[in-house]
């Protein structure tokens, strides 16, 4: 719906006038609505209420969402019609996720790290790498003594064929001599 056809739909139900001492007044006397809306990253809740505090009341909240900007005023999308379609009644839908929600935080309500927080991630970062650098450095070693196992079992080889080929040929003249 759009904000023009809220407003007609408003001032419609605000023609009733009465005549006292000459002078138009409305029998009641209305506020125009306004839609807002907030989400705890799992759902959004919007409100059509003429004023922030009845929206936060209508939200059951004690704490002033507008002031860290979590809550903000709607003027476009399927909730702001759900809402103008319902005044004062909480429209509650699935948000899109936390990530969403952290993203459409306003920046100053988005905490930086303390300093602890990032001496602690930066020494975090540090152990890491130095582990990578020890699992890199017992692979390499591994790769180099495989290696030098294939040597030495090459030569283990050759010098075992070596012994056979002497130990048959001692033999062999062994039994020549014998005879």
């Amino acid at each position: 719906m759009e904000r023009k056809a809220l407003d007609a739909a408003l001032s419609s139900d605000l023609d009733r006038t009465e005549h006292h001492g000459g002078v138009d007044r409305c029998e009641a006397m209305a506020r125009k609505l306004k839609v807002f809306s907030w989400s705890d990253g799992l759902h959004d809740y919007t409100v059509a209420t003429t004023s922030r505090a009845k929206a936060l009341e209508a939200w059951d909240i004690g704490r002033d969402l507008f002031k860290d900007g979590t809550a903000k005023a709607v003027e476009t999308g399927a909730a702001f019609d759900a809402a103008v379609a319902t005044p004062d009644t909480v429209i509650t839908r699935l948000a899109g996720g936390l990530s969403a929600a952290l993203k459409a935080l306003p920046a100053k309500a988005r905490r930086k790290p303390s300093k602890a927080e990032t001496a602690r991630a930066e020494a975090l970062a540090g152990l890491r790498a130095e582990l990578k650098a020890l699992e890199d450095e017992a692979e390499a070693s591994e790769v180099a003594f495989a290696e030098r196992r294939g040597t030495l079992e090459a030569e283990e080889a050759a010098a075992n064929e070596g012994f056979a080929t002497r130990r048959a040929a001692l033999e062999n003249a062994t039994k020549a001599t014998g005879k």
